[in-house]
């Protein structure tokens, strides 16, 4: 008899810390109604480089990595690749809608350690600063091979300085 008394407890427990987890992230995603919807990629747009392979971290508001960006599934981390085109970057994302960070809208690109849920090594995770209708976001991605993130980076910086 004891054994299942603690075994329902330790099963309303549980049941219970989903359930606030689900509240709070409907509570976020609430919050954040006015955040437009990120542009999806469309047709006439080229590559210019070839595809980065690995994982779409989150995007965050711009400046706080700890605040992830709930609606419109910004805030769930995937696999995918990070495209770089002549119209921006578009996101190719597993299980999800692929997004387009429009080059018009990049303010910055750089690399950090960290963002919500993921710290790697130094400069491990491209991140890319810019406007999503009237929020500024943060972007990150994190390339499967090291060796892929500055290149980049470098050719994200090119497509701002070219579009000034």
């Amino acid at each position: 008899m004891d054994r299942s008394v603690g075994t329902l407890i330790v099963a309303v427990v549980i049941l219970l810390v989903i359930i606030a987890i689900a509240w709070g992230w409907s509570r976020r995603k609430r919050a954040q109604s006015d955040v437009a919807t990120p542009p999806k990629p469309h047709l006439g747009i080229t590559p210019v480089a070839d595809p980065v392979e690995g994982s779409y971290v989150s995007t965050t508001k711009a400046g706080h990595p700890l605040e992830r960006v709930a609606v419109h599934g910004l805030g769930i981390r995937t696999t995918g690749e990070l495209v770089i085109t002549d119209g921006g970057v578009i996101m190719d994302l597993a299980g999800r809608e692929d997004f387009l960070i429009p080059r018009r809208d990049i303010v910055s690109v750089d690399t950090t350690s960290g963002m919500i849920g993921k710290f790697v090594e130094r400069g491990g995770i491209v991140r890319i600063t810019w406007r999503l209708g009237d929020t500024l976001v943060d972007t990150g991605f994190r390339a499967r091979y090291a060796a892929s993130t500055a290149p980049t980076v470098d050719r994200i910086r090119e497509m701002i300085e070219e579009a000034q």
